[in-house]
C-alpha cells in the first residue's frame, strides 16, 4: 500500500463472526483504522447425523466438488471427512480464502477463477464441463443456484446438499443499535448479501437510517451492491478484486481524494 493511502482513524464495522473477524480487523488496523467488530452473520452445521455418512458414501461418483467459500470448507470438515476421499475427485473454488482453507487440508485446488463471483465462476469453468459431467456443491441455505442452474443447461448433473445454516446472533443486535446511537461507525462494511440484510433489518426496526447518513458505505462485490441499493443504500466503494483487502484499499482512495479536494 502507498504510504499516502490510510483509514486516518475512523472506526470501521467488521461483519463477521469472531472466528472470521481476525484477519479483517488485522488489516484495518495495519491501514490506520479502528475496528468495530460486530457480527452480523454467523454460522452453524446442520443438524444431522446421517449426514457424514452419505457424504462418505456418496462423494467418489462425483467429477467435481464447488467449494464456492471458506466457511464451506470449514463445515464440510466439521462432519468428519477424511481429506483422501477427495484425492480422485477435481477440485473447484471460489476465491483465495476457499483455496488456502482447502490447502490447510491437504486438498489439491484444480479450478478458480479470475474473478470471484459465482458469474465468472460459471463463465470461466464451463470448458470443463461435458455432457453427464457429475458435481457436487456443499453450500449454505441462503447460497444462490446460479451455478448450478447454469451448469446443468450445459449438460452437467448438478448434486446440492445445504452443509451450513447462516443466522443474525441475538447478542450484534443490542451492539449494533449501541454503535449506531451513539455514532461510533464511520466506515460501514457489508461482505455479502445476508449481512445487508440483517443489518437493515435493525436499522428499519429502531428507526435509525439518519444515524448513518456520514457513513461511507463499502460493498466486497456486486451481489452485495446490489442488495445494499435495494435497500436504498448509497454504496461509496467497491474493489474490482473482491477481497477484503481490495475492498478497503478501493475506500482508502475514496478517502484520500475527497482530501485532495
Amino acid at each position: 500500500m502507498s504510504d499516502e493511502y490510510s483509514l486516518n482513524g475512523m472506526k470501521v464495522l467488521i461483519p463477521r463472526g469472531k472466528k472470521h473477524a481476525k484477519p479483517f480487523s488485522d488489516l484495518v488496523k495495519k491501514y490506520g483504522g479502528i475496528p468495530v467488530e460486530i457480527p452480523l452473520i454467523s454460522f452453524r452445521p446442520v443438524a444431522s447425523t446421517s449426514l457424514p455418512i452419505l457424504l462418505d458414501k456418496k462423494l467418489h461418483k462425483y467429477d467435481w466438488i464447488i467449494f464456492t467459500s471458506n466457511v464451506t470448507v470449514e463445515t464440510f470438515f466439521t462432519f468428519d471427512i477424511n481429506p483422501t476421499v477427495l484425492n480422485n475427485i477435481k477440485i473447484a473454488v471460489i476465491g483465495e480464502k476457499t483455496e488456502e482453507a482447502l490447502v490447510r487440508k491437504g486438498v489439491t485446488v484444480d479450478f478458480k477463477p479470475k474473478e470471484y463471483v459465482a458469474e465468472a465462476f460459471v463463465e470461466e469453468f464451463s470448458p470443463y464441463i461435458s455432457e453427464g459431467t457429475t458435481v457436487f456443491i456443499p453450500k449454505g441455505n441462503l447460497a444462490r443456484e446460479l451455478i448450478s442452474t447454469n451448469l446443468e443447461k450445459k449438460g452437467a448433473h448438478v448434486d446440492e446438499l445445504v452443509i451450513y445454516e447462516t443466522f443474525f446472533p441475538d447478542s450484534s443486535r443490542d451492539a449494533l443499535v449501541k454503535a449506531l446511537t451513539e455514532k461510533k461507525l464511520d466506515i460501514i462494511s457489508f461482505t455479502s448479501p445476508s449481512t445487508v440484510d440483517h443489518f437493515m433489518a435493525v436499522v428499519n426496526e429502531m428507526n435509525l437510517l439518519s444515524t448513518i447518513d456520514h457513513c461511507l458505505i463499502i460493498c466486497i462485490g456486486p451481489v452485495t451492491l446490489q442488495r445494499a441499493n435495494a435497500f436504498g443504500l448509497r454504496v461509496d466503494a467497491m474493489p474490482d478484486t473482491y477481497t477484503i483487502d481490495q475492498m478497503l484499499q478501493s475506500v482508502m482512495k475514496l478517502i484520500r481524494k475527497r482530501e485532495n479536494k
